[in-house]
């Protein structure tokens, strides 16, 4: 290295591809053989390399006569592309010189930054870190691979190899000693994984792990590489093991006080992508949108996941279950856990967002490439804090848009360690949990090499293909899979050469199953999020199989068509690219139209029974089904309204009713409308009882006018008690929320002589004669329904009315009892309308207790969820109740703003029997919403403060 700046700049990057920078801009060294000669002066670290040295390594074998001549050409183009640097390649006596600052050699900089981070390390644990996570980025890929076949620069790639090892060992040694060990997990994982008998990783990961709060995950790993090592050399590990398990099991390798708990680790490991996962991190740092596109089954979804998880706190949405454009919003805020209650669940989604940065995940658009689009379009230009990582099979098209394609894990070369591919690799470890035993012979080995060569590195191609091991030794693997491949070789011309071999892949194992279970294969393809046993059993029992269902079920788990998971419920879902597969069999079939017959009766027949089962006791358990089996009722729904099947589409949206009036699955009440709307409706037996069912919807969407009409046109409609029925307890809440409590009593008293003492109607018109102020008639008509009431939302609902009882009597204590008990029924039965509105009740009794600032903290929590879910309707009776409040503490400025706003809102109910939106001209001037918000907001917090 010389001693002071040698202007221009000039910087040489070998630590990934060979990069040459003159000034900071890069130059375009093109050819093999001129590349050597820059790498090669460069590794020499401003040394003088002869011209021998450099012949004997461009030519090994025999150097032509014109070797020298060739080298100097290079040297002198070289000068060439180094431009107004051209002076820093210097000739010397016997050979040349590159003259290199020690910050214009990457690799160069590293060593001086790992030296300068171990010897400030145990002062400023943090800069080190600091300088050691710099020092390690400096790593941008597989260095030098284009020239390893010159041997100086091989030996130098394998001593960059180690300098790397022990850069992330002290990277993740420092990021634990500076208390951001979370930062590291997923490099510290990657680390151990590469070479799992390496000690100094595996206990650097254990003290991550415990670290970050994972002190059992920290002991299974230290057990699984003590067994291991023994296992494969009979060795014991050293000392530093059992001393470091002491220090975990005592506490003292705990984590930092307020860490958060990081990811639980995947089941299988990820083998051969560290450098796509590593360069994915780079990119979503400088980049808002990152598309990783490739072929199906290459591994997008694996390594999109491992992203996340090692981002720590990223929300991932998975989008194949997702059949329906207009499903996207709710299948997102699903994935963040958002619970959007009225209005645009878009903006819902956005709002959250807005607030809160970081990575959103969204993985399989390709077959709504449309609808994903424009969603990410949306958050794209409203949420500047979020990236977001998507995975298709094709770019999205967006301007912001990075597309990154994954290609196949890597083969093995002809000269290397078969083992070593990660495409091997891979093979090797599936194979041996079908197939415990010995490793295996260099003889194997080169078959398992034949095998991936093959299948063109595909992963899941390579997973499927281990899978058979149960079945065929590998020597009859390769062979069958040889002659298979080869019957099923070319496919269409349009696609894409490895998509055809594992499609080839996937038909070699479709082929090798019974035609018993080829039918239940294809059968189970068209559910978009898998099934639980029971439905999978029914659904064999149908086909009236040969075989006895569960074993060709358990065939299809053994020969990875179908995935097992026992997380919860049992569920058997497919791979995607497999249910893809299995679609594409049931048309050639013949099977499509009796598989959407099938599937309709299915959702027609689950529907049912939710709506059965959410009258009864069992309201908690039909409660989770519905939630369980969204996606699957979302795709039957949009095949019966594509296929014309109104008659099954009326009869899942009238068995669904309670989820449209009491739970925040607002696309059901979607359903509702669109098919109320639907022209044909008038021919359906449902006609009267869907109208009713998308008049409740529209009432909580705060549209009271469409919902009153809605009710009125299908009473007229109406032949039968059920739709009367669900007509009448629309109108009467719509009737609530105008105020007219006359009206009220008169429809729900006479939905309850349809239905009995067991739904709601008592308990609605004991609402409105409690507001009305006649408390004794609306006890006895809550008694009534209290008595009659079997569901846990039933049983709550009167709660919540003698809560609201008690509350008009000015009963504090009762008040609040009841609001409470209301509240906790109503969460186990998952009814979160009921829970909102309770909530809102026991507020106002807590604030009329004195109980301020229990009460202004609650009303903020409300607020905030009601706004983010764009439930209108009930934020405005939440933010009356904070004005009543604001002017018992004295603050009657924000009071009488918010009660102005609420006076001109048309989907505000009614006050004491007058309806909001027609007011006298208000004292104070009308803010909108946005502004009323604010208002609130601020007013909260300034009297939290108070004294």
């Amino acid at each position: 290295m010389t001693v002071g700046r040698l202007p221009p700049s000039v910087r040489v990057e070998v630590l990934g591809p060979l990069r040459l920078l003159v000034d900071g801009v890069a130059v375009d060294v093109a050819g093999p053989k001129r590349r050597a000669v820059l790498a090669l002066l460069a590794l020499a670290e401003g040394r003088t390399v002869t011209v021998d040295h450099l012949v004997d390594a461009l030519w090994p074998s025999e150097v032509p006569e014109s070797g020298r001549q060739a080298l100097h050409n290079h040297v002198s183009r070289l000068r060439g592309h180094l431009g107004p640097a051209a002076a820093r390649l210097e000739t010397r006596q016997d050979g040349y010189r590159l003259a290199l600052e020690r910050d214009e050699l990457d690799v160069a900089q590293a060593r001086a930054s790992l030296a300068e981070a171990r010897a400030t390390a145990s002062r400023d644990p943090a800069g080190a870190f600091s300088l050691l996570r710099e020092a390690h980025g400096l790593w941008r890929g597989p260095v030098l691979a284009d020239l390893t076949d010159i041997v100086p620069i091989a030996t130098a790639v394998e001593e960059y190899a180690q300098l790397r090892r022990e850069m992330t060992d002290a990277l993740i040694a420092g990021a634990v000693a500076a208390g951001q060990a979370e930062e590291i997990l997923g490099l510290a994982a990657a680390s151990s994984v590469a070479d799992p008998l390496r000690e100094p990783a595996v206990l650097l990961l254990m003290r991550a792990l415990a670290a970050t709060g994972q002190a059992p995950e920290a002991l299974r790993i230290g057990r699984e590489y003590r067994r291991r090592l023994v296992d494969e050399t009979g060795l014991d590990p050293s000392a530093a093991l059992g001393e470091l398990e002491r220090d975990i099991v005592g506490g003292a390798a705990g984590p930092a006080a307020g860490r958060p708990e990081v990811p639980a680790r995947p089941t299988t490991r990820l083998i051969g992508r560290e450098s796509q996962v590593s360069a994915l991190h780079g990119l979503l740092a400088a980049e808002r949108l990152v598309t990783l596109v490739g072929p199906g089954g290459v591994g997008k979804t694996r390594v999109a996941l491992e992203v996340a998880r090692q981002k720590g706190t990223a929300t991932v949405l998975l989008a194949a279950p997702v059949t329906d454009p207009a499903a996207i919003p709710h299948a997102l805020a699903a994935a963040l856990n958002l619970k959007v209650d009225h209005g645009d669940v878009l903006s819902a989604c956005v709002a959250l967002l807005a607030d809160h940065p970081g990575l959103l995940v969204i993985d399989n658009c390709e077959h709504l490439l449309d609808g994903f689009r424009d969603t990410v379009d949306v958050i794209l230009s409203s949420c500047p804090g979020i990236s977001m990582l998507a995975t298709s099979r094709e770019p999205l098209g967006l301007a912001a848009e990075h597309v990154s394609r994954l290609a196949p894990l890597p083969l093995p070369h002809p000269d290397q360690d078969p083992s070593l591919a990660p495409s091997v690799a891979l093979f090797l470890d599936r194979a041996r949990r079908v197939r415990p035993g010995p490793p295996p012979t260099p003889e194997a080995l080169r078959t398992v090499a034949d095998i991936v060569k093959r299948l063109d590195g595909m992963p899941l191609a390579i997973e499927l293909a281990a899978g058979r091991l149960s079945t065929f030794s590998l020597a009859d693997l390769r062979g069958r899979l040889d002659r298979s491949l080869d019957l099923l070789g070319g496919g269409t011309p349009s696609v894409d050469a490895r998509h055809r071999t594992l499609r080839a892949t996937i038909e070699w194992s479709y082929r090798l199953l019974t035609e018993d279970e080829r039918r239940l294969f294809r059968q189970l393809s068209v559910f978009a999020d898998g099934v639980d046993l029971d439905t999978a059993e029914r659904l064999a029992d149908g086909l009236g199989l040969a075989s006895d269902p569960g074993s060709a079920l358990a065939r299809l788990v053994d020969a990875s068509m179908i995935e097992a998971s026992f997380e919860g419920a049992t569920r058997y879902r497919m791979l995607e690219t497999l249910r893809a597969f299995g679609l594409d069999r049931l048309t050639a079939a013949g099977e499509d139209r009796t598989a959407a017959e099938r599937m309709l009766r299915w959702a027609v027949e689950l529907s049912t029974w939710i709506g059965d089962a959410m009258a009864t006791e069992r309201e908690p358990e039909a409660d989770a089904v519905l939630r369980r089996e969204l996606p699957n009722l979302r795709a039957a729904w949009r095949l019966a309204r594509n296929q014309g099947a109104l008659d099954d589409a009326a009869a899942m949206v009238v068995a669904l009713y309670n989820a449209v009036a009491y739970r925040d699955l607002i696309e059901i009440r979607d359903w509702a409308e669109e098919l109320a709307d639907d022209p044909a409706l008038d021919a359906c037996p449902h006609a009267s009882a869907v109208l009713g069912t998308a008049a409740e919807a529209a009432y909580h969407r705060g549209d009271f006018h469409k919902a009153d009409r809605l009710a009125r046109t299908g009473l007229e409609k109406a032949t039968g008690d059920a739709g009367s029925w669900h007509c009448l307890s629309a109108l009467s809440v719509t009737d609530l929320a105008r105020g007219a409590y006359d009206d009220v009593v008169e429809h729900s008293l006479a939905a309850a002589v349809l239905a009995g003492p067991q739904r709601e109607n008592l308990g609605i018109a004991a609402l409105a004669r409690a507001y009305a102020g006649d408390l004794d008639a609306a006890r006895r008509l809550n008694d009534r329904g209290r008595t009659g009431a079997v569901s846990p939302s039933m049983i709550s609902f009167c709660a919540y009315v003698a809560g609201e009882i008690e509350s008009r009597a000015d009963n504090g204590e009762p008040a609040e009892r009841h609001y409470v008990r209301a509240i906790d029924l109503a969460r186990t039965s998952g009814a979160t309308f009921l829970v909102g509105v309770a909530t809102v009740g026991l507020l106002s009794v807590r604030a009329g207790a004195g109980r301020v600032h229990e009460a202004l903290g609650g009303y903020r929590d409300v607020i905030e969820y009601f706004a983010r879910s764009g439930n209108w309707t009930h934020l405005w009776v939440t933010l009356r109740n904070l004005a009543d409040l604001l002017r018992a503490l004295g603050d009657d400025e924000p009071a009488a703003l918010i009660d102005a706003a609420a006076a001109q809102a048309p989907d505000a109910p009614a006050v004491d029997g007058r309806r909001s939106g027609t007011p006298a001209a208000p004292a104070a001037p009308v803010l909108g919403r946005v502004a009323v918000l604010e208002v609130a907001r601020q007013a909260i917090a300034r009297n939290l403060t108070r004294p």
